[in-house]
């Protein structure tokens, strides 16, 4: 196999945006008298897509909104909350992704957040102009699990399954790119340690890692 390109998850990955979503979850959720631990909704949530928690939560508590409107109200308030404050990068995750460029390896982010929820943060890092094409949970008809987002990403970037490999942090994100065949680099953050990861082809600590292991298959 010949390593082509590198496909990086955003969310948990990249930065470190769980709490965040937690937070504007929360915030939006209020209004209804509903409000999580930060630990119990991010075991439950993170790497699912907002409009499949929206489900869940409308069906759980019974509320009088549509999954797919609070859904929304949850993508607006992230949206504008990230445009101004920036979640923490995940380490090593800058100095990676530069040296990924470096090395000419074509670069793809495949996020399950949609776009307006990714770009402010892409931008304000000055990250989106490094990547060869950027997959959103809007740009496909099923997102992640499924595995649609790094089929696109491939088709885009024009290389096969085999020449590539995903980033991932979650079950979700895992199952995805293990559903395009492509081989998958698992680093969980303190609340993915106890996703099934077992779909994954390799496990490493952090991004720092990853980087060492993908220069010795160059």
């Amino acid at each position: 196999m010949t390593l082509k390109a590198v496909l990086f998850d955003m969310d948990g990955t990249l930065v470190d945006s769980e709490s965040v979503h937690f937070n504007c979850w929360n915030d939006v959720l209020a209004k209804y008298g509903i409000c999580y631990e930060e630990d119990e909704f991010c075991q439950r949530f993170s790497g699912k897509a907002t409009l499949e928690a929206a489900k869940e939560v409308v069906a759980h508590y019974q509320l009088d909104i549509t999954p797919k409107a609070l859904a929304k109200a949850k993508y607006d308030y992230f949206s504008e909350f990230v445009s101004n404050h920036l979640p923490p990068l995940m380490p090593y995750a800058k100095e990676v992704l530069l040296a990924v460029k470096q090395s000419g390896l074509k670069m793809a982010l495949v996020t399950g957040s949609a776009r307006a929820e990714a770009l402010p943060i892409l931008k304000g890092y000055g990250f989106y102009t490094l990547f060869d094409c950027v997959v959103t949970k809007d740009d496909v008809v099923n997102p992640k699990p499924a595995a649609d987002p790094y089929l696109l990403a491939l088709n885009t970037l024009n290389i096969t399954a085999q020449n590539a490999i995903a980033i991932e942090d979650t079950h979700t994100g895992v199952t995805a790119a293990y559903n395009a065949q492509v081989r998958v680099m698992a680093i969980p953050n303190k609340h993915t340690l106890n996703h099934d990861l077992s779909k994954a082809t390799v496990r490493f600590e952090n991004l720092q890692q990853l980087w060492q292991w993908v220069q010795i298959k160059l």
